[in-house]
């Protein structure tokens, strides 16, 4: 097996999503382009996207990671209107996209553009979740637009595979479409729900982090594969531990929690670029076999297939947002009032991305009795023009239009006063606790490191409120900010002493790795304040 592509594709796509930190093009985007470039560039082995690999392999630590990254908490409230998008706009565009191609694609047989038309109905919100929290969405629309990217994924795959069926020659009814629906939505949320809790107790009960994090890379793969061996939905398995398991994280070791939030962000780096990256390669792939569909025709039915997508994102979202709220009082006192601005970012936010891809690849290239699959080629290459037209176009201009909306920035002062006002409710319990545990005489302390364990919470509540106060005329920075920068040259004194009596032989290396452990956690923990 030639390693050598695989290091090229990650090594290269690492670099540029580093490089676009410092661009204001958003990565996904700027990893696309440089994909469809380099794809002709002489020399660069062919990528081709394997659905094997990417819905088994990919498709769940990507769930997971931003699934856990989720507010379990926001996603409940915000339940009503990320269920129209994941599950009824998702069929609506199967069945308006399908009709589409039917009536504009000469000869295509109506299941087959039902198959494409699921194939693209799914909005990849990656890339228009990155977006949002760069230029600053209100946090309402970034949670929608995030409960749809989890959710809509199990949507389509089960109605490209009730498509697929009808497509191939399979008996194939309605019911049984809802059967399968229904089958694939209940059995991937049971799967969840019953591996969610024993999941988190063996987290909570392992004491050693490497293999608390050693199971932490295994969660996804274990509850999508369970689910997928049940003929359940992976993703809803995958999407429904992972909350559970973000919203109880606290309960895990501290060490637990810093070693994988540090794995976790370089497997969703490296992954998330790979992905984008591999679809700007797929152009070559996907020309090769466009065959009759070339030319003036095949640009044709992208841009009408481009457009008739884009619009029936907005044929859905703008009456799912306000019918709803016009036809129920209730929903008018429990939700906040959504206005026309959010639902135009909602709407103009839909990106499709690498599961379309890698659905469409997995198409059979026969139907049953051994033909071709009906034009299977320009299925594919519809796909492709779709995800790469969303993605330029919808990605390019989704920051002007937000910052053309103005919509109303984030409360700093207020953000920052809420944090400090629960920092000093919390110190205030830890000072009674550690008053209670003072009292028993096996807590017996001598008074100064009493003393100590009392200005370390006095120093946390101050640090936040701080922050409000005057700023260093020459630095500009907080007195916080001061503290925090002369404990992080202090650490790096102490570092350099450590490391000269390690060289001259005083301590050995395993005593040097002990010591700077116990630095990095500090400096760690200092980074972290500041952050």
């Amino acid at each position: 097996m030639d390693v050598m592509p695989l290091l090229l594709l990650v090594a290269g796509s690492a670099a540029v999503a580093a490089a676009a930190r410092r661009t204001p093009v958003p990565a996904p985007l700027l990893l696309v382009a440089v994909g469809l470039v380099v794809s002709y560039v002489p020399g660069v082995p062919d990528y081709t996207l394997d659905p094997d690999v990417v819905l088994p392999l990919l498709l769940p630590p990507l769930l997971y990671t931003s699934a856990s990254d989720s507010s379990y908490l926001d996603l409940r409230a915000q339940l009503r209107p990320v269920a129209l998008l994941s599950v009824g706009y998702v069929l609506f565009s199967t069945f308006v996209v399908g009709w589409a191609v039917y009536g504009i694609v000469p000869g295509i047989p109506l299941t087959a553009a039902l198959v494409l038309g699921a194939v693209v109905a799914p909005p990849d919100a990656v890339a228009a979740t990155a977006v949002a929290r760069r230029v600053g969405l209100p946090s309402r629309i970034t949670t929608i637009l995030q409960g749809e990217s989890l959710l809509n994924d199990a949507t389509a795959i089960t109605a490209y595979r009730v498509a697929l069926a009808a497509a191939v020659g399979e008996s194939a009814t309605w019911v049984g479409g809802i059967g399968e629906f229904l089958l694939a939505a209940v059995g991937g949320v049971g799967v969840g729900l019953v591996l969610m809790a024993p999941i988190h107790w063996l987290r909570t009960h392992l004491k050693e982090p490497l293999l608390q994090n050693t199971l932490s890379l295994l969660i996804p793969f274990v509850a999508y594969g369970i689910a997928e061996q049940l003929h359940a939905s992976g993703v809803l398995a995958v999407v429904v531990v992972a909350l559970y398991l973000g919203h109880r994280a606290w309960e895990v070791d501290f060490a637990t929690r810093l070693q994988e939030e540090a794995v976790w962000r370089m497997v969703a780096f490296v992954l998330e670029s790979a992905v984008f990256a591999l679809i700007g390669l797929q152009l070559p792939v996907v020309l090769k076999g466009l065959g009759e569909y070339e030319g003036a025709d095949a640009t044709w039915y992208a841009v009408a297939v481009f457009l008739v997508v884009v619009v029936a994102r907005f044929v859905w979202v703008y009456p799912a947002t306000f019918v709803p709220r016009l036809l129920s009082a209730r929903i008018r006192e429990r939700e906040e009032n959504p206005t026309w601005k959010g639902a135009m970012v909602t709407s103009w936010a839909g990106m499709r991305g690498v599961v379309s891809l890698a659905i469409a690849f997995s198409i059979p290239l026969t139907v049953h009795g051994g033909t071709p699959f009906p034009q299977r080629n320009l299925v594919l290459f519809l796909t492709f023009t779709t995800v790469i037209g969303t993605l330029v176009l919808q990605g390019l201009t989704l920051p002007p239009l937000i910052r053309l909306l103005k919509f109303p920035g984030r409360d700093a002062q207020a953000e920052t006063l809420a944090e400090a006002n629960a920092q000093a409710q919390a110190s205030r319990a830890a000072e009674r606790r550690l008053d209670e545990l003072l009292t028993d005489e096996r807590n017996a302390l001598p008074p100064p490191l009493a003393d100590r364990l009392r200005m370390v919470l006095e120093r946390r509540r101050n640090a936040v409120w701080e922050r409000l106060g005057q700023v260093n005329p020459v630095t500009g920075e907080s007195v916080d900010d001061t503290y925090r920068r002369l404990s992080r040259e202090m650490i790096s004194a102490e570092r350099e002493v450590f490391v000269r009596l390690r060289d001259h032989r005083y301590i050995d290396d395993e005593m040097l790795r002990t010591l700077l452990r116990r630095l990095d956690l500090e400096e760690a923990a200092a980074y972290r304040e500041a952050a």
